[in-house]
């Protein structure tokens, strides 16, 4: 079977980054390169992530979603627990704020198995190198995601957390029930990421000199709304009958997207909601 060129990759995601204690950043760290997802674009069969929709055995695709959010759901309660920890436990909170060297470290980790996992099939297919990447990669960004959450109040981060599992059941259901095919919008996804990309540059130069309220707040809200959106476009690859799905085989690579995607809207939100303490 002959598979058409793939979307392009809307992976233009900025990285995580914590706040300094008292203030928001003036420095970002720069995200990883954009662009990088492999892609299938010839007929050879299995040769990339993505393939017409053509999943007529529905127990295929029934068990492909369901090993997908099983691994989701694992990542998501790892990473809870060590937000949890880091905002609970005064010791550890008080540590991290203190010593923001180490979570520049959990990037440097994130961003290596981030680039593997994309980048690699190989990796990304083989087990159990597949899983234990995959379990470098969560517990790195759980670091990241607890770190920036060590300087919010307690009351921000719970609240943040509701909302963030509100958006994702609802974008869920949504993508379950509706006939709109976000994968046939690959292109205004490539726009959106470029947008948020841009966006967060010209944010981190300015705050970097002077921090300016809106321009945070316009920034976050940017960010909430295109990784809702992201998280839509990738619940259909992950779900399937759509223009483009994701292979059975990249149960890994269906897990890493959307846990990245929900991970974002949590920072995002955090940062608009921790902003109001």
């Amino acid at each position: 079977m002959s598979h058409p060129t793939a979307p392009p990759g809307y992976d233009d995601r900025n990285p995580l980054y914590p706040p300094p204690s008292g203030g928001y950043p003036g420095v970002y760290p720069q995200p990883p390169p954009y662009g990088i997802d492999s892609y299938d674009s010839g007929g050879t069969e299995g040769g990339g992530n993505f393939h017409v929709a053509d999943w007529d055995d529905k127990k295929v695709r029934h068990t492909f979603i369901r090993k997908v959010y099983s691994i989701i759901s694992v990542q998501l309660l790892l990473t809870v627990g060590i937000i949890a920890i880091f905002t609970f436990v005064d010791p550890v909170s008080n540590f991290v704020r203190r010593n923001v060297a180490v979570y520049y470290s959990s990037y440097a980790v994130f961003l290596v198995t981030y680039l593997v996992l994309v980048c690699c099939e190989g990796p990304r297919r083989r087990f159990p190198w597949n899983l234990i990447l995959l379990t470098i990669f969560t517990l790195a960004m759980g670091f990241m995601t607890g770190t920036i959450a060590s300087f919010h109040s307690t009351k921000a981060v719970l609240i943040s957390m509701i909302i963030t599992a509100i958006v994702a059941i609802i974008v869920t259901v949504f993508c379950f029930q509706t006939k709109v095919d976000f994968t046939s919008c690959a292109g205004l996804f490539c726009v959106l990421g470029i947008v948020v990309m841009v966006t967060g540059i010209i944010t981190a130069i300015v705050l970097a000199f002077k921090y300016v309220y809106w321009l945070h707040m316009l920034y976050a809200g940017i960010g909430a709304v295109a990784f809702t959106l992201f998280l839509a476009y990738d619940t259909q690859l992950v779900l399937g009958n759509r223009k483009h799905t994701i292979s059975p085989e990249e149960y890994v690579y269906g897990a890493l997207k959307i846990y990245t995607d929900i991970v974002y809207i949590f920072t995002f939100l955090l940062q608009i909601v921790g902003s109001r303490d």
